[in-house]
């Protein structure tokens, strides 16, 4: 099977294509390389899929032509989007992003006759508590879970509408290696090992979240793709059912280090989840998806990779 995976250069699509042509997917990617974060990040993970023999597309899949990206793709994983909860980036860039590039991607892609269709969506559809099954009525709390749940829609409309061929995969807290830098465990991981302070949001200590390992990630993508006669058509929750607060969770990183963090606590962040706990009933029941990487052990390995691929290389900033 020829899949595509658009923003494949960043965290977890670069991962995703990793595993998927291991698995014997023949891989292809397009990615844009904004300056939402720094693009050597994004350059080492081109260099790394390069090096595997996986073509990168350089494209703003909101400008070009994608008649001839699509062309000859039997599946497409959309992850490329306008990420996170971010005071700076205005509401145009997310609708751009994540709604008008979603539409376009899908028109090109039912044209092109691409038969599985894969929407990555975000806990953050469920707004400030994400602890409900699929059918509960979403509410975002920030512009970025407005226009994720707003290309879900335009996703799973075409499903409904057309017959399109797709799902929807709402993820849960991912990390691990390649992470965002903005992200909780890299700016926490290079504070801790640079001595520097570390800037936690009031009351996010007491945050909850289902940390999901980004390889169960890439699994359960995998197992759509594998299960698609079961997957079509649906929405699924992709999270870990273990819930940690935040401050649990640093002090794993801590225990990891084996030194404490300089917290320095600053104003907190407007459209911040208080909780999310996945419910992956349906995912379980569906397509056998289970979560399989603690905690600790998914932040071993991304301490780790740290260490030894990112630290004195690149500027994790």
């Amino acid at each position: 099977m020829r899949i595509l995976i658009t923003g494949a250069a960043g965290y977890i699509g670069s991962n995703l294509a990793l595993e998927a042509q291991s698995r014997g997917f023949e891989v292809s990617g397009v990615d844009v390389f904004t300056s939402y974060y720094n693009p050597d990040l994004k350059r080492c993970n081109e260099k790394r899929l390069i090096e595997s023999r996986i073509e990168i597309a350089n494209l703003d899949l909101a400008e070009a032509s994608l008649e001839d990206l699509v062309g000859g793709v039997d599946g497409v994983v959309h992850l490329a989007g306008q990420p996170g909860i971010s005071k700076s980036t205005p509401w145009a860039d997310y609708n751009r992003n994540n709604v008008v590039v979603t539409h376009r991607l899908i028109e090109a892609a039912r044209v092109a006759g691409v038969s599985k269709f894969i929407n990555i969506s975000s806990s953050s559809v469920y707004g400030i508590r994400a602890m409900d099954t699929e059918v509960a009525e979403p509410k975002p709390a920030s512009w970025y879970g407005e226009t994720k749940l707003a290309a879900e829609l335009e996703v799973m409309g075409s499903y409904r509408l057309t017959g399109f061929p797709a799902c929807s995969l709402r993820l849960f807290s991912v990390y691990g290696e390649r992470d965002r830098p903005e992200k909780l465990f890299p700016r926490l991981i290079r504070a801790i090992d640079q001595d520097l302070e570390f800037p936690l949001f009031e009351g996010s200590a007491d945050h909850q979240r289902s940390f999901t390992y980004v390889g169960d990630i890439c699994r359960a993508v995998l197992l759509a793709l594998d299960g698609w006669d079961r997957a079509v058509g649906e929405i699924f929750n992709v999270g870990s059912d273990r819930c940690y607060s935040t401050g649990e969770a640093i002090a794993i990183v801590e225990e990891i280090l084996g030194k404490r963090a300089r917290v320095k606590n600053v104003p907190a962040r407007p459209g911040d989840q208080k909780a999310t706990h996945a419910n992956v009933d349906k995912i379980r029941d569906r397509l056998g998806w289970e979560p399989q990487t603690a905690l600790r052990d998914g932040l071993d390995q991304m301490v780790d990779w740290y260490r030894n691929d990112l630290k004195g290389q690149i500027d994790w900033v």
